[in-house]
């Protein structure tokens, strides 16, 4: 039996050992977060779709290899949700847009077959922004998705249907994809541990594609531990994707493990202030002062802050979107109306065929995207905008690879802004800044995670801070991510609906 355990509250961690001491079994357990859902999902709508007989299917199995000792790993049982854009066969795979309504997928990503190795229970479908276009999830093509903090204000996005479940307690963890801080703002907004990898260290073969340079599969949790175990798991070699990088990625679990039992201390670590950043004026005065405790708390744990330059930071933004949107236009369209997908039944000829069948069938805000995509790579614009773009990022790679000579880390906040209210954010352009301090990192390819930070003093909101560091250095980000949760227990974070 769940011996009086709340499954809101179990970490991935917790529900591991659980399953492993056999205080309960994985269909105990996933029967206590399907009762949540029903509790919750009315309110939140963080889920696309759940098979409830599928997913009690899937626990079931886990107990009989668990009772006959073949275990397939520690998580085995312990269930985990999947963003709307991760192929799962046999399941849905929409995007959340109607272009896509009713698609099913002949295969499984990647991550999914990694997670069904190692025996997770694959619980649900995730609501997200449109074709992961969106920092609110109100693109979504299918429903809205409300912050569980506060059901009248947005999850952020487009990882926010994944980041409302871990928060709501539908599930133990999600995976999201990040594009352009679409793991990390909606973790900050709804008070989860939110990590963007390395791009390359987790393959994307079977996540449907927004900006092939940018996309990348990541956790969304309740601890840093369990990131690092979500990690651990997702992560590695696959020759089906040629940007994946070579070598295990493995083992941050393990090596957060020893740096607990060391203290989880940071006595030494240099961790950099980009100027630029704290500089900016859209900053709310509530995510300043988290920032402020949060230096503080750092301090008393010996880390040693100091001031760095990211000089291209003004150009980020515009870098971003003229790159995202002439990938995001070359990768969508493949969504013709022939192959798969919606048709317009008032489709009369090939023309129509296209035309209608893109027209009705995406969202505005993908539309605004594919068309400033199709200009910025047309004749005698590509290198006016699209090339220039590209050398613009390679400074701001150099930018960082500059920093880090003077830091082991780089600290900012997520969001300018706590999670908003419906509707808030009617101006594209104001929407796209909710990005500004995640965007950065995708076009340099390191990593960076979103660790709660404290409950904003105005809006009652949740805030998270931001670390980054050097590609392939996610072992250093847990470590500093682990001993500021250790300093500032995350249970008070924890949502209740």
């Amino acid at each position: 039996m769940m011996n009086g355990s709340d499954p809101v509250t179990l970490t991935v961690r917790e529900a591991s050992a659980g399953l492993e001491h056999g205080d309960f079994s994985s269909t105990e357990l996933c029967r206590a977060f399907l009762d949540r859902a029903a509790l919750t999902e009315p309110k939140v709508r963080a889920l696309l779709s759940l098979d409830p007989e599928d997913v009690l299917r899937q626990a079931s199995a886990s107990d009989a290899r668990r009772k006959a000792g073949r275990a397939l790993g520690p998580l085995d049982g312990v269930p985990v949700t999947l963003k709307d854009n991760i192929a799962v066969k046999d399941a849905p795979c929409t995007c959340a847009s109607k272009i896509l309504k009713g698609f099913v997928s002949p295969y499984d990503s990647f991550v999914a077959r990694r997670l069904k190795d190692a025996g997770c229970v694959l619980l649900g479908r995730a609501n997200m922004d449109e074709f992961a276009m969106g920092s609110s999830c109100e693109n979504s093509a299918c429903q809205k998705t409300a912050n569980p903090w506060g059901l009248d204000r947005v999850p952020g996005g487009s990882s926010g249907g994944s980041a409302a479940a871990v928060a709501s307690g539908i599930t133990c963890a999600a995976l999201g994809s990040d594009t352009g801080g679409s793991i990390r703002q909606p973790a900050s907004f709804c008070g989860v541990v939110g990590l963007k990898p390395t791009y390359g260290r987790v393959s994307r073969n079977g996540l449907v594609a927004f900006a092939s340079s940018l996309d990348q599969i990541g956790p969304m949790t309740k601890s840093v531990y369990d990131a690092a175990l979500l990690f651990d798991l997702i992560a590695g070699h696959d020759d089906g994707d040629t940007t994946s990088l070579p070598g295990d990625s493995g083992g941050c679990a393990a090596d957060l493990a020893a740096f607990e039992e060391k203290g989880a201390g940071l006595k030494g670590v240099r961790i950099g202030l980009p100027k630029e950043y704290f500089e900016l004026d859209g900053i709310s005065g509530e995510v300043r002062a988290v920032c402020e405790q949060a230096k503080e708390t750092l301090r008393s744990l010996g880390a040693e802050f100091t001031e760095v330059s990211l000089p291209h930071t003004k150009y980020a933004m515009a870098c971003y979107y003229i790159i995202a949107t002439a990938e995001a236009s070359s990768n969508l369209a493949r969504f013709d109306g022939i192959r798969y997908g919606y048709r317009s039944p008032e489709a009369a000829d090939i023309n129509s065929v296209y035309f209608r069948s893109r027209g009705e069938g995406f969202g505005p805000e993908v539309k605004r995207r594919i068309m400033l995509g199709t200009y910025v790579l047309s004749s005698g614009y590509y290198d006016a905008y699209y090339l220039r773009a590209q050398k613009v990022r390679t400074l701001l790679r150099r930018d960082f690879e500059k920093a880090y000579e003077s830091c082991d880390l780089i600290f900012t906040p997520v969001s300018p802004v706590t999670a908003f209210r419906f509707g808030e954010k009617a101006d594209p352009l104001q929407m796209y800044l909710s990005d500004i301090f995640t965007i950065a990192l995708n076009l340099s390819g390191d990593c960076g995670i979103s660790v709660p930070a404290g409950i904003a003093a105005e809006s009652g909101m949740p805030s998270g801070i931001q670390f980054m560091a050097p590609a392939l250095q996610e072992k250093r980000l847990f470590r500093a991510a682990r001993a500021f949760e250790c300093a500032r227990p995350q249970k008070e974070f924890r949502a209740s609906l």
